[in-house]
Parts: structure tokens; C-alpha cells; sequence
């Protein structure tokens, strides 16, 4: 009976450390999100927005724009030719380009993936309920957001500065 006692003891002790760690491991990851989404809150200027052909080389599509995130993950995004004002000034009809889009945000920090829930879209309206997959990395103090055919090619590659 006393053996009984000291196995059951032993059991209990390590279903304890197990729980805790497996509680610990929980609390770590929660935290890292919670990194990662702090790091992301704000707002940014788009530096570049590189497309990569299959052909090969890069195509700078020469964009300028914003994206914002905040502390609710909810995010928007606008971006657009740098010469469309100019596009515009030359013609008499409507001129559009870019992309604008607003949703939800979630986070797969384990694969480095943002989601943009499109929630609403004027410039690309059969965006609306769709997914935004995209790739992120931070390097030297930028937002790296790389879009990934089905293949696993990267296609494009948007580089944001924050506002300070």
C-alpha cells in the first residue's frame, strides 16, 4: 500500500511538471504573438514594391503607399503608381491603378504569415472575403511583406518603413 502511495505521489508530481510545462510553453508562444503583434502596430510608408517574374529578374513597379495596423488586428492598405496624378492630368476619363483594402489581421508566427482578411475593397472588389496571404520578415527596422504563388515562387515583395 505505502509502494501504491509513492507511485501515485510520483505520478501526481510529474502530471503537475507536465501541466506546467505545457501551461509555460503556452504562456511563451502568447507571448510571442503578442510581440509580434506589437511589433507590427503602426503606421508605414511603402519604400518599394518589387514584383518577380517567372521569366526571372525584378520589376520595380514604382508605388508608392500606406499600410496601418492596430492594436485590435485590424489593418488597411493603400498603394498606387507614383505617376498616376499624372495619368490622370492627361486624360479625360476616369484613370484608376493600386490596390485599397481594409480587414482583419491574423498572425502564423510559427511560418513568419500575416492574413489580411478583406473585409472591404473600392479599388478590387472581388478581393472582398478573401485572404491576403503574406510572408513578413523585419529587417533593419523594415517591414518585409512577400507575396507566395500556390508553387511556393515568391511573386512580390512590398518593403514598409514606420512612422516614427
Amino acid at each position: 500500500m505505502r509502494h501504491f502511495g509513492t507511485i501515485a505521489g510520483a505520478v501526481g508530481l510529474v502530471s503537475a511538471a507536465v501541466l506546467w510545462g505545457a501551461s509555460h510553453q503556452l504562456n511563451a508562444a502568447d507571448n510571442d504573438l503578442e510581440a509580434v503583434k506589437r511589433q507590427f502596430v503602426g503606421h508605414y510608408e511603402l519604400l518599394s514594391f518589387i514584383s518577380y517574374p517567372e521569366e526571372g529578374g525584378e520589376v520595380d513597379n514604382n508605388y508608392e503607399g500606406r499600410i496601418t495596423y492596430d492594436e485590435h488586428d485590424n489593418m488597411t492598405a493603400q498603394g498606387m503608381p507614383k505617376d498616376l496624378p499624372a495619368r490622370a492630368a492627361a486624360s479625360d476619363r476616369n484613370v484608376s491603378g493600386g490596390f485599397a483594402y481594409y480587414g482583419s489581421v491574423k498572425w502564423d508566427i510559427e511560418n513568419q504569415i500575416v492574413t489580411h482578411r478583406v473585409e472591404g475593397s473600392p479599388s478590387r472588389g472581388s478581393w472582398v472575403g478573401e485572404d491576403n496571404v503574406r510572408h513578413y520578415e523585419f529587417v533593419d527596422g523594415l517591414l518585409k511583406l512577400s507575396i507566395v504563388d500556390d508553387e511556393g515562387r515568391t511573386t512580390g515583395t512590398l518593403t514598409w518603413r514606420k512612422y516614427e
